[in-house]
């Protein structure tokens, strides 16, 4: 016989009254603080603190890695030796391979890990140079949240927010998973408990959420305006969960969350998860980066992306205001979302016109490593249902950012 929700949490009840023995318990001071980071007057403050923490360990681990070391390595030895090494390649592998000839020859506007372009160029610095670093700080400083007993604290914080929307406080994981990489923060979706919560999560993760590779650039080119990048991206993320709640059908129940007792993190658990959820970027994400590395290469060497980029340039600039020299950006977006931040011409831009381009992306088709996922995950209906919600989502919050930036004059 199927039982209920309403009926399970009644029979839930019913055995925790003939087999739960009350006795009497004295609280110490890890119980009071226990109890007290999960009332919102204290829990609140409590969070941000936290969130704040793991926010300034990001950029400093990542920043520590990326700028002291990779970007020495790959803009002062590795780029050019391959430049020098490759020379007498044909055109078209050079650029695929290494990059633009007169890129090189104009000596990459002084940025070479970026201006290079090529699969072993570019393409290897921004998955080995900055996203690694992103990936592992992030999901560091996960896995003590989760062995410290911290986080389902922060769930119960956030559960009634979510309930607006549809989820509830366990939602918070996978939303704090893909900010490493969307592909664990996609399989992390799966305890939640009925159809419509999963689909509504992996549809909200693969449009609001930035990977570790994204987060990594915007730290790396724009760290100036990457808070007013996080409000956009969390106000779409509950202003559309809230509209996918009311026309997507199912049922949205309450979730029962242990809370456990704070303690010390053991730290060869931390580490253990670390490199569990490293490997599977590396291992599986990774391999699409390359791809969509190789892709957009094949299309810079062909001629395919400028003429894409004339013949989208047009719709880009009426609908979304960006200006021409930004349309090849926003089109090698539909590929490689972190590639395209950094090919972005910020030079030539108004700030309002980065912020929007780097909203824009962020919001993009999900990356290829992704997708498979979705594949996995998702049935047919719901995985064109998912496009249809990336698209509206595109085109509505696109209009939007761009009409506040007429209004602003900006």
């Amino acid at each position: 016989m199927k039982l209920t929700i309403d009926q399970r949490w009644d029979l839930v009840d019913r055995i925790a009254k003939e087999t739960v023995e009350v006795g009497t318990y004295k609280p110490g001071l890890r119980d009071a603080v226990a109890d007290a980071t999960v009332r919102p007057a204290i829990g609140i403050p409590f969070a941000i603190a936290v969130l704040y923490g793991f926010w300034t360990f990001f950029g400093e681990f990542a920043g520590l890695f990326t700028d002291g070391f990779f970007v020495r390595i790959f803009g002062t030895h590795w780029i050019p030796f391959l430049g020098e090494k490759l020379a007498g390649l044909p055109d078209w592998a050079f650029t695929i391979l290494v990059g633009d000839r007169a890129v090189f020859a104009e000596g990459f506007g002084g940025d070479p890990c970026f201006a290079a372009g090529g699969i072993l160029t570019t393409g290897l610095f921004m998955p080995f140079g900055i996203v690694l670093w992103a990936v592992l700080a992030l999901f560091l400083m996960l896995a003590v949240l989760e062995d410290t007993g911290y986080l389902p604290r922060l769930a119960s914080l956030v559960d009634s927010v979510l309930h607006k929307i549809g989820l509830h406080g366990f939602a918070i994981v996978p939303t704090l998973v893909s900010l490493g990489c969307n592909v664990p923060g996609v399989t992390a979706c799966r305890p939640l408990e009925t159809r419509k919560q999963r689909f509504m999560m992996i549809a909200l993760l693969g449009v609001f959420v930035p990977c570790g590779a994204q987060i990594g650039m915007m730290e790396e080119l724009v760290p100036e305006l990457i808070g007013w990048v996080f409000l956009t991206l969390a106000i779409g993320y509950l202003g559309f969960g809230w509209v996918l709640n009311k026309v997507w059908p199912g049922e949205s129940p309450e979730i029962l969350m242990d809370m456990p007792p704070y303690q010390a993190p053991v730290w060869s658990n931390v580490l253990r998860k670390t490199w569990n959820r490293t490997r599977h970027f590396l291992f599986v994400a990774v391999p699409f980066v390359l791809l969509g590395c190789l892709i957009v290469m094949v299309l810079y060497a062909t001629g395919a992306m400028d003429a894409l980029a004339s013949a989208l340039q047009p719709f880009l600039m009426a609908v979304f205001g960006v200006p021409a020299e930004a349309t090849p950006s926003l089109v090698v977006g539909f590929l490689r979302k972190d590639l395209a931040i950094g090919l972005l011409p910020i030079e030539a831009m108004t700030t309002y016109q980065v912020f929007k381009s780097v909203v824009l992306l962020t919001i993009y088709f999900p990356c290829l490593a992704t997708f498979a996922m979705l594949l996995r995950e998702l049935n047919w209906k719901e995985i064109l249902y998912t496009l249809g919600f990336l698209v509206v989502t595109i085109l509505v919050f696109g209009s939007i950012l761009n009409l506040i930036g007429m209004a602003g004059g900006w």
